[in-house]
């Protein structure tokens, strides 16, 4: 009797977790955070990804949430937890971007081009193709916090929504190590200079706005889309009534597609481009549009975030998806990428323009599915880039 009722418990779990999903389904996916690059050295932590339906899966797509706790061998403490929820019947998304961050990277010269890598008025500069990079004295140091929060209602059956966001980000302890007024001649690094330009604290800064946001989102699933596109229009006002240091106004234009060469998903071409442009007003020097500063940081591999800066920024990739391996279990489980992107950036106060200079950024990488319905994937990438760049990242999810 007592054997009878084990076999019939081991029975229904076993089909529990082959069921199908359905409405509160929920897939959690941990792995180890590791990484290196020459901003931040040795990247080493935990994250999770938790994937789950609002609604029934025939008619709500999967909602997604990434947490990660991260340090570095240079001292840094990295919280991030990002998010894409879809409503019930995709009635509404609601897409979140939190961050704490007690960190430091090199105040890397505004716009693209060879004058980005350099630090200081003395011609200092940035080692991009060593992990050691520079010392941590060469570091500008600073406590960031990030609360975004994006409220999109469905317009329509065909994938339109519109709404409202609420954005602030607050820098605070900021101690640029590489600036020396005392010495002769004194060492001016570009956030020095940029704040006495046009006027900001050299400690601290606020940006407070709200958005009016349009999507159009028809990708079959967030954390490795298949078929579908995707296109966002934000508009970012930022008024000084609201805490912002200044009155300034942007505006962020995405859009990515996805081809599927063979309606098998086992060769797919995904491309991803946007624009990231400074409307009126100055912004913070950290608040300057930079690569790696998208939601959910992936743009710009292998270049560390915030290696190219300036008062705009546009950013063009494309990745090949190639399926490599099934098991009994799970018929996507291993396959590879390689990809290529370009990123050019203006430097209002040097005369950089936009397109005068394009960084490209090319590599490869593995992919792990650890979870087949949430389509939940492993990423190891390895990418080459210009001035010796380098780097190894490990992603959860497709980098879009």
């Amino acid at each position: 009797m007592g054997s009878s009722t084990v076999y019939g418990q081991e029975k229904k779990e076993k089909k529990d977790k082959n069921a199908p999903p359905q409405k509160g389904s929920l897939y959690l996916s941990p792995v180890p955070v590791i990484g290196a690059n020459p901003a931040f050295g040795f990247i080493y932590g935990v994250g999770g990804s938790a994937s789950w339906f609002m609604g029934d899966p025939s008619t709500t797509k999967i909602s997604n949430a990434l947490l990660g706790v991260a340090f570095t061998t240079k001292k840094q403490t990295i919280v991030t937890l990002k998010s894409t929820v879809y409503g019930e019947n995709n009635d509404f998304i609601l897409l979140g971007d939190w961050r704490y961050l007690d960190s430091s990277q090199p105040t890397w010269g505004l716009g693209t081009g060879p004058q980005s890598a350099k630090l200081a008025s003395n011609d200092f500069g940035f080692d991009d193709g060593s992990i050691e990079g520079n010392s941590e004295a060469d570091m500008m140091e600073f406590r960031f916090f990030r609360f975004y929060e994006t409220f999109l209602k469905r317009v329509n059956d065909k994938g339109f929504y519109a709404g409202l966001g609420i954005h602030v980000d607050m820098f605070r302890n900021i101690q640029d190590q590489l600036l020396d007024l005392e010495s002769t001649p004194q060492i001016i690094t570009p956030y020095y200079a940029y704040n006495e330009a046009y006027g900001f604290d050299q400690e601290k800064s606020t940006l407070v706005g709200i958005s009016l946001n349009g999507v159009y989102d028809t990708r079959d699933n967030i954390n490795n889309p298949y078929a579908g596109g995707y296109a966002m229009i934000n508009f970012k006002i930022n008024p000084e009534f609201m805490g912002s240091d200044q009155s300034s106004t942007q505006l962020w234009m995405e859009y990515r597609d996805y081809f599927d060469f063979t309606d098998d998903h086992q060769n797919i071409l995904a491309i991803w481009t946007y624009a990231n442009l400074s409307i009126s007003g100055d912004l913070p020097y950290m608040n300057l549009p930079a690569i790696g500063w998208d939601q959910y940081s992936k743009s710009g591999e292998p270049y560390s975030q915030g290696r190219f800066r300036g008062s705009n920024l546009m950013f063009a990739g494309v990745e090949f998806r190639k399926h490599l391996l099934a098991t009994k279990n799970n018929p996507d489980f291993f396959g590879a990428v390689v990809y290529a992107n370009a990123t050019t950036a203006s430097g209002k106060a040097n005369g950089i323009n936009l397109f005068e200079y394009v960084e490209p950024g090319y590599g490869l990488g593995l992919r792990f599915n650890i979870n087949k319905k949430a389509r939940t994937n492993v990423g190891i990438d390895y990418g080459w880039g210009n001035y010796g760049t380098s780097g190894l990242f490990l992603r959860l999810n497709e980098n879009f």
